[in-house]
């Protein structure tokens, strides 16, 4: 039992359903006892969810099963009593449209999950990209102590002698087979080759992202994000969270002494130095609110231009480097550690330390995958921020993984009001585009696409590829995978959808890109643009019921982190503790 112990026995919140020596207790003790389990079991101890994201869907996360194993011998060892609970894992892989559009239905899962059962703490099993932030969303809500457990990356891909990369690769040779530079035989190897173990994309993809802003927000054991999945030590990690989560419980160490402006700050610092995922921008907006803290675009835009990007990993990065390097090379607490005054180290985490007593001793084991400060990789952060008459609520752009010509761009757009619109056009060897144009691809944000799906990344036309090109400006209200490079402007808000300016966008229209300056602008007359706005007629609703009607009702757009507007803090008081009758 731990030395900083607030609680006793009786102060349990699941005493309420077993304490008291009435029916609706011995209705609970008994369907335990159903189960085989003795009074010794759970007496006096606190009741550990294992909240278990598994899913026979989910390659991130397929050693799961066995890891909700590790967690349970850890929570014993402490003397808790651990319950596994499952809930939706939100694939990459395979939902559809996007796991985007069920991000907030794993939030409300995990909440309510832990609101309506017996559980003194949680440890929340996740990887996979919106498994993080809806995981750690839902349990800030419900406020019981909670650790959270990183799937862990992949190993390094590896096809015919040469490192891959997820992601990355895959767009890379996808594009050397549309020039038909790659055999069938070539492109089933690289398949093959580019996902060898279980665990999430070993690129600093949105995975590796959202797991290391856990950690550095204080949520994950020291180190725990780096450790790769196949790895001995990610079992040791696992037991240890069931260890440390029963002591958490007894300290009463809840989310909201260790997620803090401060620690949500540090979260933002360490996702700019990574070379981060643009999807960082609307997950820390949304795990931010969660805990009633101000933080917006341009906060972020703040850091990003201070914050210069120390981990030489793909996409950003400039070598072969990837997620099992970085783990060698020290990890996220020596990115931390090399970060120094740039992050706030009084912060609580869930160790019950500070931030700076558990950096205590991390190393730097090669310079050249996470640099010192005086030699960074890109001097500013991650992602920059963009305003303008294209995006006056914010877009962002990943400056550091496009091509340096672009950061001052000039060019006609090419408008596609759909993805198979913008396919068609894109496989076409004639089609008449030169590397100036902008691409544009709209409806397809929130609630465009519907859910905010990947399709930011688009692909380069075929006729441009043929002539040695491969990148080009590219502008979207969509997301894209942050395994993706390139020069992409994406999250434009408010979304074409809903008539944002990228509604009124024409093809032929001059857009301009002044990253220096942060605009994005379309060169176009004021009152043409009012006549087209008058000109501009509403869409059919996406939905007209079921799930899918809730989001498009209640979801907000990019620049707010695209939650729901009713499980903002801001919106109503919580249900509270349930009534048990």
């Amino acid at each position: 039992m731990s030395e900083k112990q607030k609680k006793s026995a009786e102060d349990l919140r699941s005493a309420r359903w077993f304490a008291p020596d009435d029916l609706r207790s011995f209705g609970h003790r008994s369907r335990l006892m159903q189960m085989g389990l003795d009074p010794e079991d759970w007496t006096g101890r606190p009741v550990i969810g294992i909240l278990n994201t598994w899913s026979e869907l989910n390659p991130c996360h397929a050693h799961f099963r066995e890891r909700s194993g590790d967690v349970k011998k850890g929570v014993l060892q402490a003397g808790g009593f651990p319950v596994e609970l499952p809930a939706i894992s939100v694939d990459e892989s395979f939902t559809k449209p996007t796991s985007m559009l069920y991000r907030n239905l794993l939030a409300m899962e995990t909440e309510e999950l832990i609101r309506s059962h017996p559980l003194d703490g949680v440890v929340l099993m996740g990887g996979c990209d919106k498994t993080t932030p809806g995981l750690v969303m839902g349990a800030i809500s419900a406020g019981v102590p909670m650790i959270y457990l990183p799937a862990g990356p992949m190993l390094r891909g590896n096809y015919a002698g040469k490192i891959l990369g997820s992601g990355s690769d895959a767009w890379k040779y996808w594009d050397e087979r549309r020039a038909g530079n790659i055999s069938d035989e070539e492109w089933v190897g690289v398949e093959g080759g580019i996902a060898r173990s279980y665990g999430h994309c070993m690129t600093m993809g949105t995975a590796s992202t959202m797991t290391a802003i856990a950690e550095a927000m204080g949520l994950c054991l020291p180190g725990a994000s780096s450790i790769p999945a196949p790895d001995a030590g990610h079992i040791r990690m696992s037991t240890q969270c069931g260890r440390r989560i029963v002591d958490m419980v007894w300290e009463d160490l809840t989310p909201e002494k260790i997620v803090t402006p401060a620690s949500v700050r540090n979260s933002a610092v360490v996702a700019m130095a990574t070379g981060c995922s643009t999807n960082a921008v609307v997950h820390l907006l949304a795990m931010a609110r969660r805990a009633s803290i101000k933080l917006d675009l341009d906060d972020l835009d703040a850091l990003g231009r201070t914050t210069p990007l120390i981990a030489n990993i793909r996409p950003s990065g400039k070598g072969d480097y990837l997620m099992e390097d970085f783990f060698y090379a020290g990890g996220l607490r020596a990115l931390m550690a090399e970060l120094g005054d740039k992050l706030d180290t009084s912060v609580t985490t869930v160790t019950g330390k500070t931030l700076g007593e558990t950096l205590e001793g991390a190393t730097v084991y090669n310079d050249d995958v996470i640099r010192p400060l005086s030699n960074p990789v890109y001097h500013e952060g991650s992602l920059a921020v963009l305003r303008g008459n294209l995006c006056p609520d914010g877009a962002v752009i990943k400056p550091a993984a496009c091509d340096e010509r672009f950061r001052n761009h000039q060019g006609p757009a090419l408008v596609f009001d759909s993805y198979p619109e913008m396919k068609k056009a894109v496989d076409d060897e004639n089609l008449d585009i030169t590397p100036d144009h902008v691409m544009v691809l709209r409806n397809a944000g929130p609630l465009g696409g519907p859910g905010f799906p990947e399709w930011g990344m688009l692909p380069i036309p075929k006729a441009l590829i043929k002539q040695g090109h491969r990148d080009m400006l590219r502008i979207s209200d969509a997301r894209m995978s942050g395994t993706s490079y390139g020069a992409c402007v994406l999250h434009v808000a408010p979304e074409s959808y809903i008539g944002g300016p990228l509604a009124l966008l024409k093809t032929g229209d001059i857009v301009k890109l002044d990253l220096d300056n942060r605009r994005l602008d379309m060169l176009v007359d004021e009152g043409e643009l009012e006549r087209r706005r008058a000109a501009w007629q509403k869409p059919e609703d996406r939905y007209q019921r079921g799930y899918g009607w809730m989001f498009g009702k209640h979801v907000t757009q990019a620049n707010e982190g695209c939650d729901f507007d009713f499980l903002s803090p801001d919106f109503g008081k919580t249900a509270g503790e349930p009534d048990i009758f």
